[in-house]
């Protein structure tokens, strides 16, 4: 996916674009040799956030925590100063979310198909969780 471009980046997945992969914890392995750091961001309580990351064995250098998306895509781009900040997301929503905190937007279609990332199943939610979801319980 990196085409070329500076590996000096910071790279953000939307959580439900990153739910939409069949290998997350490869694709952030995959990220990591052409960007400086990787995270998530999401709407999702932290918890929700924590137990899809740890399930999956994602290192993530950022994450939303207890803010929303705008705001830890502020955070991060003040805290993470490299070239480019990219956000992978799901729709015009997060497009328009890029475009007001001054992150680039991809796609996670246009990032899976440029980065060989293969997509998870037919379009139902690979990780369906209730909210209440605990990943701790013995």
């Amino acid at each position: 996916m990196n085409g070329g471009g500076s590996a000096d980046m910071t790279l953000a997945f939307e959580l439900d674009a990153l739910r939409t992969l069949a290998d997350p914890s490869g694709v952030f392995d995959d990220a990591r040799g052409w960007s400086q750091y990787v995270g998530v961001v999401s709407e999702q309580p932290t918890y929700v956030v924590t137990n899809f990351t740890r399930k999956n064995r994602i290192r993530q250098d950022f994450f939303s925590g207890p803010r929303g998306k705008a705001e830890s895509l502020e955070n991060v781009k003040g805290q993470f100063e490299t070239d480019r900040h990219v956000l992978v997301g799901t729709g015009e929503d997060d497009e328009a979310l890029a475009a007001d905190t001054g992150w680039e937007f991809l796609s996670v279609e246009t990032a899976a198909d440029a980065a060989g990332w293969p997509l998870a199943g037919d379009g139902e939610d690979p990780d369906p969780e209730p909210e209440d979801a605990r990943d701790d319980w013995p």
